[in-house]
């Protein structure tokens, strides 16, 4: 059994090891709508940032209905992921969808990782999009699953 702090040094190192993520948003649409974004997250793993244009279907999602999800792997697309590879899903919500002062620390968190997106995220047709992290699933060895809570569940509010 793995304790907390392991666990989250282990989603920690994943998050870090990784540039790319696959976002899962959702409107009043059937089916949820899958992209693939550019992520920052956080040293205490309660915030993780990126940007997109404003004009796209995640945007217009997150604008209808903030909750979110992501997926971060360190899958090699071989047989051994079965057995090696990582994959942690976040649940999230919005909270953010620009920089001001107060953002200013994780905007310069999202370019010491992503440095040739600077024109990208300063461009006025871009939103920078702040998810405060409820939880991490990360599973291992293909079924091995664990949990680490940032919130209670009881406060995961209502959208």
């Amino acid at each position: 059994m793995t304790n907390k702090k392991q666990l989250q040094r282990e989603i920690a190192e994943l998050l870090l090891s990784q540039k790319l993520a696959v976002l899962a948003t959702q409107s009043s649409e059937v089916f949820p709508y899958a992209s693939l974004i550019a992520f920052a997250a956080t040293d205490d793993l309660h915030k993780i940032v990126f940007s997109t244009p404003k004009a796209t279907r995640k945007f217009a999602n997150i604008k209808h209905n903030p909750k979110v999800s992501l997926l971060i792997d360190d899958r090699s697309n071989n047989a051994k992921d079965f057995h090696d590879a990582k994959a942690v899903t976040v649940l999230g919500a919005v909270e953010r969808i620009d920089i001001d002062a107060s953002q200013k620390e994780l905007a310069s968190l999202y370019l010491s990782k992503h440095p040739y997106l600077e024109d990208f995220l300063r461009s006025p047709s871009t939103a920078f999009i702040i998810i405060s992290v409820w939880s991490y699933y990360l599973v291992s060895r293909f079924q091995e699953v664990m949990e680490l809570h940032i919130h209670d569940e009881n406060d995961i509010p209502a959208f």
